[in-house]
């Protein structure tokens, strides 16, 4: 595990009109800055290729086809490019990028989720140190945004439910690059990256109910969450392709195990004739599981369950959980691809796929 850094004072600050700007002074006889030059955007393009892999080729993150790194390297020589780190808020490079995780700090740590993002982000940034924080909900606290753009990192990943709209805006005003893991509110256009988990949800219903089951629950994740709300419009989604949307039986859990035991108990007292339950995650569904022993309801005989993630927990489960995987590890590594050019709304999404084991 990576380690928990404290939020230092912020250092190099000088006083403006209207508060305090975390950029560091300009002497008298400093020359003025060079124009850019080109961007690894107008490499992708005459390239032909996405702005994510002319990155890959060109920070040797992943392998491509010769033929395409040949074409990246090409346009990059032609148009001149020079690599350049993310930029922070100084023009120094600090060879740092701040992970700041809307989370609990027990969770946290607890959850394999948040360790295999970071195990993906080291992955292409080898060289750099991800200096993770983890802050509450609600607006952020001035000592972490006097550090986030105070020029000690290059660049800021946001991951989990930040609840503050201003955030990102003053993380951009101070020059500092900043890129959303999971798909930001409506309100922010923000540049992110994520799973298809719409689409993840609609193909585990769809499996059950190919399955022969005809009473399908769901047990969804917080709906003020991106991954929550989606996965539960994925499951509605698959009731109308079945022609019955209104057989709709939902009940909410936070992802953690103990909210989906509760939410199972919840299900089969409101709906007796319940026989599958597409869980929004894992520990949801190992929590569905342990309801069903309880009350003497077999898997899959009686009820089958479907998770979401392919956590460690989906193998280990008995039975072993059949499960929507998503590519963890590479959202991690694409978001600090990303962190190159995150231009506003720009988002990639990463597809999933059913891993099917005996729970089903």
């Amino acid at each position: 595990m990576l380690p928990v850094h404290p939020l230092p004072h912020p250092i190099g600050a000088t006083r403006q009109p209207g508060g305090t700007v975390p950029f560091p002074a300009s002497g008298p006889d400093e020359a003025p800055s060079a124009p850019p030059g080109p961007t690894l955007a107008q490499v992708a393009a005459r390239a032909g290729v996405s702005s994510a892999t002319a990155s890959r080729v060109l920070n040797r993150s992943a392998p491509v086809s010769a033929e395409i790194a040949a074409r990246v390297e090409c346009a990059a020589r032609e148009l001149s490019y020079v690599r350049r780190r993310a930029p922070a808020a100084t023009a120094r490079d600090t060879g740092a990028i701040a992970v700041v995780a809307f989370a609990d700090v027990l969770r946290f740590h607890a959850d394999p989720f948040p360790v295999r993002l970071l195990a993906g982000a080291q992955r292409v940034v080898p060289d750099r140190e991800l200096v993770v924080l983890t802050a509450g909900p609600g607006p952020a606290r001035p000592s972490l945004v006097r550090y986030l753009c105070g020029g000690h990192v290059d660049g800021v990943l946001l991951v989990g439910r930040w609840g503050d709209p201003a955030l990102p805006g003053l993380l951009q005003a101070a020059g500092v690059p900043v890129v959303s893991l999971g798909r930001p509110p409506q309100s922010q256009r923000l540049a992110h990256v994520d799973a298809d988990n719409l689409s993840g949800a609609r193909a585990a219903v769809n499996l059950l109910h190919r399955a022969g089951r005809r009473r399908i629950a769901t047990i969804a994740g917080p709906p003020d969450t991106a991954a929550g709300a989606d996965r539960l419009a994925g499951y509605r989604r698959a009731l109308a392709d079945q022609g019955d949307p209104t057989r709709c039986a939902v009940a909410y859990g936070d992802f953690g195990s103990r909210s989906g035991e509760h939410a199972m108990l919840r299900l089969l007292d409101q709906y007796p004739d319940v026989d599958a339950v597409f869980a929004a995650s894992d520990a949801m569904a190992v929590g569905a599981l342990r309801a069903l022993r309880r009350l003497g309801r077999r898997v899959p005989d009686d009820v089958a369950v479907v998770g979401f993630d392919d956590s460690p927990a989906a193998a280990t489960a008995r039975p072993g959980l059949t499960t929507v995987r998503q590519p963890v590890e590479d959202l991690g590594a694409r978001a600090v691809e990303l962190l190159q050019d995150p231009a506003p709304g720009r988002s990639v999404v990463l597809p999933t796929h059913l891993v099917v084991r005996q729970s089903c």
